[in-house]
């Protein structure tokens, strides 16, 4: 099967990554010609210059860049992926970004009898690189169903959950959840610090019980050290928010806690901690 994935960040790197490793001829694109070059020298794959020269050809077309416009450009602008992809192909955008221009995709890359599904994963930096991720993925379901095999390269688990725009709307409900958890692991946290209980045995214990989650397991020492630098940043859980948001918004649908940590996100971010880790939100408390 030959494979192009375009974007090569903490993410992308290492999906591409497995892709090569499971057997598959992957071309990369990355704007970043520097990054593109140590990928082909770490996994022995190839890498293009232009999306539509790593799309040509290709069986499957993977994207997962920034944001919306950063979607734009690699799959829509000039030498976008799209032009290029044969018919009978699929472009699967595993990039976080909205509802709408999942939907838009859909019917563009139908026009030109490609298949597109958006599938936003889960899992950070970690699950990426250790091909644990989960993908929430909108679609057609015979698309769905070339593609889930290729998933289990880099993931743990994949699900169709409805029609184009459905992956997008799934990984809005997963970053309303986690940064309600993380605010709650936050002021819990800050409390016992401030009544005199000790960080430790307290998650110890209270872990083993309906408190428990996966944020407390695997963030509450980092939080307690005051160590941030690393895991999913601020900036992009800020950009993630505020797609949440507007979509909420645009259903009449209320999000009070997520609209809340988004504002103390932003202090956070006032404080220069855009690149910190989504924990965090315990760093504001020293400031207030």
């Amino acid at each position: 099967m030959k494979v192009a994935f375009i974007g090569l960040g903490v993410m992308g790197y290492p999906m591409a990554g497995h892709l090569q490793t499971a057997g598959m001829e992957v071309c990369v694109y990355n704007r970043s010609t520097e990054k593109a070059e140590r990928w082909r020298e770490e996994y022995k794959g190839d890498m293009a210059l232009s999306p539509a020269t790593a799309a040509k050809n290709s069986d499957v077309v993977f994207s997962c860049v920034g944001n919306d416009s950063d979607v734009r450009q690699v799959l829509l602008g000039p030498d976008g992926a799209l032009s290029a992809m044969q018919s009978g192909s699929l472009l699967v955008d595993h990039t976080t970004a909205s509802a709408a221009l999942a939907r838009e995709l859909h019917g563009l890359a139908a026009e030109n009898g490609v298949g597109f599904l958006d599938a936003p994963v889960s899992g950070g930096q970690a699950g990426a690189e250790n091909g644990v991720l989960t993908v929430m993925v909108g679609g057609d379901g015979s698309d769905y169903e070339r593609a889930k095999p290729v998933f289990e390269a880099y993931a743990k688990f994949s699900k169709l959950l409805g029609p184009a725009g459905s992956g997008q709307l799934a990984k809005m409900v997963n970053q309303i959840c986690v940064v309600g958890v993380l605010q709650g692991l936050a002021e819990g946290l800050n409390f016992a610090q401030r009544v005199g209980l000790d960080g430790e045995d307290l998650i110890d214990t209270i872990s083993k019980g309906a408190a428990g989650s996966w944020q407390m397991e695997n963030r509450h020492q980092a939080m307690l050290a005051g160590q941030y630098d690393f895991g999913f940043a601020v900036d992009w859980m800020q950009k993630d928010l505020g797609i949440a948001i507007e979509e909420a918004r645009n259903n009449g649908v209320q999000l009070p806690v997520a609209e809340l940590v988004s504002t103390y996100y932003s202090e956070i971010q006032e404080m220069g901690g855009g690149r910190w880790d989504t924990s965090s939100l315990l760093a504001r408390f020293s400031s207030i």
